[in-house]
C-alpha cells in the first residue's frame, strides 16, 4: 500500500551558485559520508558531473522528506537519508541513525528515481507500508 509520493525538480544553476558561495561546506551538509568520497572523485575529475551528482541527491532527498510526510524535520535530516546504487546502477535509498529507525519502525520501503538533463535534476520517489492484513 503507498505511504506517500513525492517529487522534486532541482535547478542544477542554483546548487553551483550555493557551491560557489560556500564550498564543499554546502556538500557536506546535504551529503552523507559514502556520497561526499563519491562527490569529490567526480569533481575532481570533471567538476560539472560533481555539481550534477549534488543536484540529483538533493533532489533525491527532498522527494524522499516529501513522500514520508516530514519534510526537512526530525528525524529527517540531510546526512542521514543517502542514495546508493545496487549494481545495476538502480538508485536506492539507504537510511541511517534515527531516521533508520523512524522508517522501519512504520514497515516502510522506498522507491527512488532519479534524473538530470543540462540545467535540472529531477526525482520521483514512491513509499511504501506492509498492509496489515484485517
Amino acid at each position: 500500500m503507498i505511504y506517500g509520493i513525492g517529487t522534486d525538480i532541482c535547478d542544477v544553476r542554483r546548487i553551483r551558485a550555493s557551491l560557489d558561495r560556500h564550498g564543499e561546506r554546502f556538500a557536506r551538509k546535504v551529503l552523507s559520508d559514502a556520497e561526499l568520497a563519491t562527490w569529490r572523485a567526480r569533481s575532481e575529475r570533471w567538476p560539472e558531473r560533481g555539481v550534477r551528482y549534488l543536484a540529483t541527491r538533493f533532489s533525491a532527498k527532498e522527494a524522499f522528506s516529501k513522500a514520508i510526510g516530514l519534510g526537512m524535520r526530525m528525524p529527517m535530516s540531510w546526512r542521514l537519508c543517502e542514495v546508493g546504487k545496487l549494481a545495476s546502477g538502480q538508485p536506492v535509498i539507504v537510511l541511517h541513525g534515527g531516521l533508520k529507525d523512524w522508517f522501519e519502525a512504520r514497515g516502510l520501503s522506498a522507491h527512488i528515481s532519479v534524473t538530470d538533463e543540462s540545467d535540472y535534476a529531477a526525482s520521483f520517489c514512491v513509499v511504501e507500508t506492509r498492509q496489515v492484513p484485517p
